[in-house]
Parts: structure tokens; sequence; C-alpha cells
């Protein structure tokens, strides 16, 4: 899914958000949303809820925490997860997957059945990575993210658009995993936000860290090929490998796309 990075357009004059994303099941495609309702500690609603563990279990439902992402099926290392399109419905919990434009597997994430069929089908469609049978995993309240603290992740267009001058071709946001895309601010300025609270709509953030990329953003979320180096690129051009910032939630509300950014708020 791409977002237009041309100059010129009229969303570009004002700070503002322009992108809203979860991503219910780590390491699966997006999902664009309209608005999500944020509260304070919070994450994007159902986003990173759920995570297939790739072998012998490590992961304690009933006692969670955080785990290194290798743990679980994820790009950097499993980009033919880039090749399936799946939605996620939250009034059933259902994960329907399709592949090539065809529904390829379907089930309810929260029951034992529905677990079964898509664990089934990621056994075989995954079978070349698996260190053991594939376990979907969750806990109330807990989000599989790379961070353990419960955030929302940045990106800025206008950075984007500097990676994209020097790369010499377009590069998909999604690539970078983003929760808010911004636009309409200076390339990098999102670095200087950092121990800053920033406004997000009626929403305001604590920016803690700049987000350090590993080698999942190489791999084209639209066709799941590995077909860039942008960890080498960053760090080659501006001297580290960072593209975006992490935030947690401080004052929660309804985020939509068109809301304003505010700095220094």
């Amino acid at each position: 899914m791409q977002v237009d990075t041309s100059e010129g357009r009229p969303e570009a004059d004002l700070p503002r958000i322009i992108r809203l994303y979860r991503y219910p099941v780590k390491g699966l495609s997006p999902e664009a949303l309209p608005w999500a309702d944020l509260v304070a500690g919070g994450t994007m609603p159902a986003d990173r809820r759920f995570a297939i563990e790739n072998g012998p279990g490590r992961f304690d439902p009933d006692a969670p925490k955080h785990l290194p992402k290798i743990v679980f099926l994820m790009l950097m290392r499993n980009e033919r997860l880039a090749s399936l399109k799946t939605r996620y419905d939250d009034a059933t919990e259902t994960l329907t997957i399709e592949r090539d434009g065809r529904k390829v597997a379907g089930g309810q994430l929260t029951s034992k059945l529905g677990r079964q069929l898509l664990e089934q089908f990621f056994a075989a469609y995954m079978k070349d990575d698996l260190r053991g049978p594939p376990r979907i995993v969750e806990a109330p309240g807990h989000s599989f993210s790379d961070v353990a603290a419960k955030c929302v992740h940045i990106v800025n267009l206008a950075s984007l658009r500097e990676v994209e001058r020097v790369a010499g071709r377009t590069v998909d946001p999604l690539r970078f995993r983003p929760n808010v895309i911004v636009d309409g601010i200076p390339p990098w300025s999102e670095f200087k936000w950092l121990d800053s609270e920033i406004g997000l709509g009626p929403v305001r953030a604590q920016v803690w860290a700049r987000t350090r990329r590993c080698d999942a953003t190489n791999v084209d979320p639209a066709t799941a090929a590995r077909d860039m180096s942008l960890p080498a690129l960053l760090e080659r051009t501006w001297g580290h490998a960072d593209f975006g910032v992490y935030a947690s939630v401080v004052d929660g509300g309804r985020l939509s796309v068109g809301d304003a950014l505010a700095v220094n708020a």
C-alpha cells in the first residue's frame, strides 16, 4: 500500500496525521484505519495483539513478558509473510488470509479450532522457516511489539522523501511498520522530539526513543522481495540506522486521519 510522497500536496502544508495503521498479528500485513481510540499507556487498538510462535513455546500466556522477536515469525527473517494479505475483524476476532487475491485460510484467533486451522496453514506455508510447529499466542493486554513498552510508532513522510532522494527510487513507508505517518514538518525533525510531548489531534504522547531499523525494512511489503539495504543506506548517508520514533500515549482520545500534529504543545 503506497503513500504518495510527492511535493506540493495541500495536506503537506500543515503538520498533520496523514495515515494510521495497526498490525493485529505480528509480522502480518498492516490495516489502515480512518481513526483510532487511544488510551493512556496503550497501543493502537489490537496492535500486535497476536503473534505466531516459531517452534518450541517460550511465551506463557499466564505470565506474559516481552520476548525477542526471533521467537516469532517476523519479516526480518521470514519475508514470505509479506506475500500474504490479512484482514482482522474485531467483532468476530477472525483473521482472513489471502494470497494473490484468493482466500487461502481463515479462523477465529480466540478459539481453539480457529487457531488450529490457521496454525495448519502456517505449518505448510512457512515449513522451510519453522523450528517446530507454529503456535498462535496472545494474552490479555499484551502487545507483541519489538519493544517492551506499550507505544505507537511514528514516521515522518518528509524524512522518507530524503531516503527516496538518496536511494533514487520510491520507498514504501510500510517497510517501516508505522502506526502513525505525519507530514508537513522538516525531514528528521522528529528526532528533536526526544523526551518531549507532542500533540496528535486530541492525543498527547511522550516521545522517548528513535527507532533503530533492522533488515525487515529491506523487504518490499507489496511483493515480498528483499530488494533494498535500508539500514546500510541510512548508516552510510546519515551515520545512523534510525528511522521513526517511539512515543507513549500520555492522554488518550480519538485520533483521526487529518488531525493536526502539534510539536512542543
